[in-house]
């Protein structure tokens, strides 16, 4: 099966009857039946704290314990403070990145928790910086990334223990 045959088919599959997107429950199963090489986690984190999202320290150790929360493996750290407010910054894991941008003027933050193959649970990292940041009004949307296929994907970091020819 070739790659644009793979997207028709994942299509077909998020897709509700007369073709409109959508969540219902056996089109979710069957999405999550297809082999993902990561796991990324978008977070819109509206009516936060503003004095958290404006101090560069509570944002750094914030993301940086998220990543330790998640039992991730911290690689890099880099945060940027602007002036006269705001912060970007990234927590570069082994399993991938977590990354955030603040606007404490709006009490909004967007944050991108990244995760490759199954050991980390970005979910936790979420659930973390949520409380971290007092969210008052958070969404969370989940994408699979580097859909192949049903086929096991022989480098994805999993649980299970691997299977050799």
């Amino acid at each position: 099966m070739n790659n644009r045959a793979l997207q028709r088919e994942r299509e077909a599959v998020l897709a509700e009857p007369g073709g409109k997107p959508g969540g219902n429950r056996r089109a979710e199963k069957e999405a999550n039946r297809l082999q993902a090489l990561g796991t990324h986690l978008l977070l819109e984190l509206r009516d936060c704290n503003p004095k958290t999202l404006g101090s560069l320290t509570f944002v750094k150790e914030a993301m940086q314990n998220a990543a330790l929360e998640a039992k991730a493996t911290i690689v890099e750290v880099a945060f940027h403070e602007f002036s006269p407010f705001g912060i970007s910054g990234m927590v570069v894991i082994a399993e991938s990145h977590l990354a955030i941008h603040t606007w404490p003027e709006y009490g909004y933050a967007a944050v991108d928790v990244f995760t490759c193959g199954d050991l980390i649970k970005p979910q936790v990292a979420a659930k973390f910086l949520i409380e971290q940041f007092e969210c008052k009004n958070p969404s969370i949307v989940e994408m699979k990334r580097g859909v192949l296929g049903h086929a096991k994907l022989p480098h994805k970091v999993t649980l299970e223990e691997p299977v050799y020819a």
